[in-house]
């Protein structure tokens, strides 16, 4: 019976190890996806940028080999314009596979040759899985698209194309991509994603061309991932090693010391340096043919590739998403930083409408003045001041024959307030524009709106809403007059002038209004209120006051809100409260430590690590010689020490088998 508490199998371990790392990394790969940066913060153009590589990596390589450890080698073969890199892949294989040309840029479609026993490893959306299948048989004949292929999607950046060739090893894939410095912007890009979903890329360059800034940037991000890196010295003339050595300086100054450099003598014209056929001699290619075919035929050294690509690749995912959740928590304080603007300019806007319809500011005026036509300021203010029992006569001898004035009052005050009330608008909208236009942030998101004036809408509006405020404080009226013996008495007297009074009493109670002010306004607060108490009572014109004040606020409130919502409307259609790091930060940390426990967990490479080798081998491999002094007893040449490739492993047992055969 097995013990469920027993440790697993190291083996066991390892694949459960493996599993969690993808898992973790699809989850990752999620909260990437659904990230958006639409704000203009500090450094996002170059985090978008980061953003757009980070998916690609997941897409395009990270997970494919997660998902497929034991698919073959990818060496993705780039570099400059006009470098060489079709004519090496050509080279290499011994037959024209890859169409280099005069024209530049020169290849176009990408193309990536497997052994006939791999094509399945790429046939599918395992890898690149933007990028359109074409097929084709192997030789171009000078043509540019193989057999069977269709030419407009071959030469097309988004196809790539799969040639089959019995040269390579099984486990070791060519590809070869277009120009990184391209002059064509959807080439240069394709050659970016194509390098990021390499095992190993092969650097081609010149001796003319090898301190270009473009590769360097690319190498060093290369590095910076810790990508396995080799680079092919093209064309250097006889006599000109200091070059090679100076490539290396640059090398080891870029973070890339470890990294292979195979140097290619210039193509002669004649002699036994020259061309055939377009491919470059035996001897000019076997010292790269030597190591691309150990690592494709020996199955650890294969698998020690892979693992140190895809690690450097894990770690620089979680160093970018980690980045890239601190541009997002930018993001989101950018956005309350401008949603802060509009609220506090237009909550001012709100306090400087309640303070002129409380300070008695709109009992002056014209509202004064229809006022004063509408109660007088003889008899009827005498009476006022003669005590309440008098008024109710007063009152009611006053009012039987002037309600057709009370409109005159309304209209007034619908004026006055209209006038407050864009003036605040106005003053709010201005003042956001201007914070928003100093924001970097915000200045982006102006571009062709105009949000430095209300609109000439808002004056219908205000307009409704002051009208729907005047029948709210109608419809108090007629609700209290209704729950109060004294309807009639009301209803006698008129709903409007009782409503009108009431309108006066909201501009006036909070402000606290004494003798002198109470002089500018003509008594006009004074005799509102003592009217309305001879009708409903001290208690109930306070409730009533209060309510109208109240709604009057509210009607306010939703107009300057509307206005708010100009601009954050802008801000909703981004999505961008909802653009924090904090889910990308997580997945971020949880992909790190997933990463440590199936490193911890890894098996060491053995044979059956990845598929064994079969096939053939790349044009002029093994036959590899540098020059070497002769060695001493016991020590090992040169050319041991310069292809590494062939010590031990799969090159050593191959080179023994033919041995004994020749026996």
């Amino acid at each position: 019976m097995t013990d469920p508490d027993a440790t697993p199998a190291p083996d066991a371990r390892d694949e459960a190890a493996a599993r969690e790392l993808v898992d973790v990394l699809e989850t990752l790969r999620a909260r990437l996806g659904a990230l958006r940066l639409p704000l203009e913060t500090p450094g996002v153009g170059a985090a978008r940028a980061d953003l757009h590589q980070a998916v690609d990596q997941l897409d395009d390589y990270l997970l494919p080999r997660l998902r497929a450890e034991r698919a073959p080698l990818l060496v993705v073969v780039g570099g400059s314009t006009g470098a060489g890199k079709s004519t090496l892949v050509n080279s290499l294989l011994g037959e024209p596979v890859s169409a280099p040309g005069v024209l530049r840029p020169t290849t176009r479609a990408p193309v990536l040759v497997h052994h006939p026993l791999d094509a399945r490893w790429f046939s599918t959306d395992r890898v690149l899985p933007g990028l359109a299948r074409v097929t084709s048989s192997g030789d171009l004949s000078g043509a540019g698209v193989g057999p069977g292929a269709d030419r407009s999607s071959a030469e097309g950046a988004a196809a790539l194309r799969l040639v089959a060739s019995e040269a390579l090893p099984q486990g070791l894939a060519l590809l070869d991509a277009p120009d990184i410095d391209s002059v064509e912007t959807a080439n240069r890009e394709l050659s970016a994603q194509l390098l990021g979903a390499a095992d190993l890329w092969l650097f081609v360059t010149t001796a003319a061309r090898y301190a270009d800034a473009v590769p360097w940037d690319l190498l060093a991000q290369a590095a910076r991932r810790r990508a396995q890196v080799a680079i092919v010295l093209d064309r250097v003339d006889p006599g000109a090693e200091v070059v090679a050595e100076d490539l290396r300086r640059m090398t080891a100054e870029h973070g890339l010391g470890d990294a292979r450099v195979f140097v290619l003598a210039e193509a002669a014209e004649q002699g036994p340096g020259a061309l055939v056929d377009g491919l470059l001699p035996e001897a000019a290619v076997a010292e790269i043919a030597t190591w691309l075919s150990g690592l494709g035929g020996d199955p650890e050294a294969r698998a020690r590739v892979i693992a140190a690509t895809r690690d450097g690749v894990v770690d620089d995912l979680v160093r970018r998403a980690v980045a890239l959740a601190e541009t997002a928590d930018g993001q989101q304080v950018a956005d309350a930083r401008l949603r802060d603007a509009v609220r506090r300019y237009h909550a001012e806007a709100l306090e400087q409408v309640e303070a002129a319809t409380s300070d008695g500011a709109l009992l002056r005026g014209e509202v004064l003045a229809r006022w004063q036509d509408f109660v007088g300021t003889g008899e009827f203010f005498r009476s006022v001041e003669a005590g309440v029992g008098r008024v109710r006569d007063a009152v009611a001898r006053f009012f039987r024959g002037r309600p057709k004035e009370a409109p005159q009052v309304e209209q007034a005050i619908a004026h006055g307030l209209e006038s407050v009330i864009l003036d605040a608008a106005e003053q709010a909208a201005e003042r956001t524009f201007t914070a928003w236009r100093s924001d970097g942030a915000g200045a982006a998101l102006l571009d062709g709106l105009d949000l430095a004036r209300v609109p000439a809408a808002l004056r219908t509006e205000v307009a409704e809403q002051i009208r729907g405020w005047q029948e709210d404080v109608l419809g108090l009226v007629r609700e209290q007059g209704a729950s109060r013996r004294g309807t009639a008495r009301a209803v006698s007297f008129g709903v409007n002038a009782l409503g009108v009074s009431l309108m006066v009493i909201v501009f006036a109670s909070t402000a606290g209004l004494t003798g002198a002010e109470i002089g500018i306004a003509g008594g006009t607060a004074i005799v509102a209120q003592k009217l309305l108490e001879a009708v409903f009572g001290d208690e109930a014109v306070r409730r009533l006051a209060a309510q109208a004040k109240e709604r009057l606020n509210g009607r306010v409130d939703a107009v300057l809100r509307g206005q708010a919502a100009r601009y954050t409307a802008q801000l909703d259609a981004l999505g961008t409260q909802d653009t924090g790091g904090d889910g990308v930060r997580d997945a971020a940390h949880r992909v790190a430590a997933a990463a440590r426990a199936e490193r911890a967990a890894r098996a060491l490479p053995d044979e059956g690590a990845t598929r064994p080798w079969s096939g053939g081998l790349l044009r002029g491999a093994g036959t590899f010689r540098p020059p070497e002094a002769p060695a001493g007893p016991g020590e090992p040449s040169a050319a041991d020490e310069a292809a590494p490739a062939r010590r031990g492993g799969w090159w050593s047992r191959r080179r023994s088998r033919r041995e004994e055969g020749d026996r």
